[in-house]
């Protein structure tokens, strides 16, 4: 037992560093939007794009990599993505143009962040834990996520200012390739903690087509392309939009830095929740506060004082999703096919994230303002708030054995 739990504990940890990575490195990209914009001679557009490919990338690939961690293990998947990573970085660094950046930001860097993403570690992350503790450690490595967004934007910000931003990203590069080294934890980690039920399914293609059958599974990619909208339109557009309503990039920074460090509080705090009470009211009401705090935000005049209580606000509800979501899709298919199946799920909130980020610079480019998207941001939040529930939290398998 000793021994089992060491190694749950290492792997937990490598889990969390590499999310801090994987996802810490794409909150920054933002900070990238207006200096590359006008040296490369580019509209802002063309910047969204590169990174709405790279969401739609990640969306497409996470349900194969995932599928590829439930055959053949995680670490194997994560060395692969960290190297097409900071191979993307690197490209992206030596960019000169829009083509440049789609195949670095867009297809490289889409691509190994999938593999080093959340359906893999995640789904490795699921299959060591019982269920009455799940949540929590969903919640817990999901918040690695967070310590690379707090701590990565004033860093990048700082290597921008002083090595420009081609310096900046072959930093970024070198601090991906740090995945490989805590990949290899992954090959020690212990099998399922808990048999299948019996009338699971034994075949992947099974539990795929079984899942996308159930309203359940439809509802919870409904309610995640909101969440992608978001996070991906505030990620790359907020360090603009504050820009022009006159402040600072080192406020932008902040303002990236603390959504990091408070959803560090609220992927936790909810991860916790989890364990506890319905899922299905927590991802609600959560959906709900974010429209709040979008409106509120629009209404307010521009200030450092409204936007840094609005990144704290925001961040509490940041990827306070993720171990909701996920562990909805644990705890009704089931822990077998977890990657794969949370795959299918992100894959409708990278496509969310496709739109956030393309559509608030083609926005920009046409209406000369984010307001519009702003205004649709809390209309899908009101939406997702909705569509969270109808969500039946049953086990569709082995029904009886598993606790809410």
């Amino acid at each position: 037992m000793g021994g089992l739990s060491g190694r749950l504990v290492l792997v937990a940890l490598c889990a969390a560093a590499i999310i801090s990575l994987s996802r810490g490195i794409r909150q920054v990209f933002g900070l990238f939007l207006a200096p590359m914009s006008a040296e490369l001679s580019l509209g802002r557009g063309s910047f969204g794009f590169a990174l709405a490919l790279q969401s739609i990338v990640i969306g497409l690939c996470e349900p194969l990599t995932g599928a590829l961690a439930d055959k053949f293990g995680a670490a194997r998947i994560l060395i692969v993505g960290s190297l097409a990573y900071a191979g993307g970085l690197a490209l992206m660094a030596q960019a000169s143009g829009a083509a440049d950046l789609n195949l670095g930001a867009g297809l490289l860097v889409g691509f190994g962040a999938s593999a080093a993403g959340f359906a893999v570690v995640l789904g490795a992350v699921g299959r060591l834990v019982p269920p009455h503790r799940r949540g929590i450690a969903l919640g817990m490595t999901a918040a690695g996520g967070s310590i690379g967004q707090f701590v990565l934007p004033p860093l990048t910000q700082l290597w921008i200012s002083s090595h420009g931003w081609s310096g900046a990203l072959l930093v970024l590069a070198l601090l991906a390739a740090i995945v490989i080294p805590l990949a290899l934890a992954f090959i020690m980690a212990p099998v399922a903690v808990e048999a299948p039920p019996e009338d699971a399914p034994t075949v992947l293609s099974s539990a795929i087509r079984e899942a996308a059958s159930q309203r359940a599974f439809q509802l919870l990619s409904v309610g995640f392309f909101v969440c992608g909208f978001h996070v991906s339109f505030i990620a790359v557009h907020l360090p603009a939009y504050l820009s022009d309503v006159g402040l600072s990039p080192v406020t932008a920074a902040r303002a990236l830095a603390l959504i990091g460090f408070f959803n560090i509080v609220g992927t936790t705090l909810f991860g916790f929740l989890a364990d506890r009470f319905s899922r299905k009211n927590l991802l609600s009401g959560l959906y709900f506060l974010r429209a709040i705090v979008i409106a509120l935000f629009m209404l307010v005049p521009a200030s450092e004082g409204a936007v840094l209580v609005f990144s704290a606000s925001i961040g509490l509800l940041w990827l306070a999703t993720v171990p909701l979501t996920s562990g909805l899709v644990a705890h009704i298919f089931g822990v077998r096919y977890m990657a794969t199946l949370f795959g299918i799920v992100y894959l409708s909130h990278q496509m969310g994230a496709f739109s956030g980020a393309w559509l608030g610079g083609i926005a920009f480019d046409f209406f000369g303002s984010y307001q519009p998207v702003w205004g649709v941001a809390v209309l899908l939040g009101l939406l997702s708030a909705l569509c969270h529930l109808p969500i039946r939290e049953t086990p569709l398998y082995g029904q009886g054995t598993e606790q809410a």
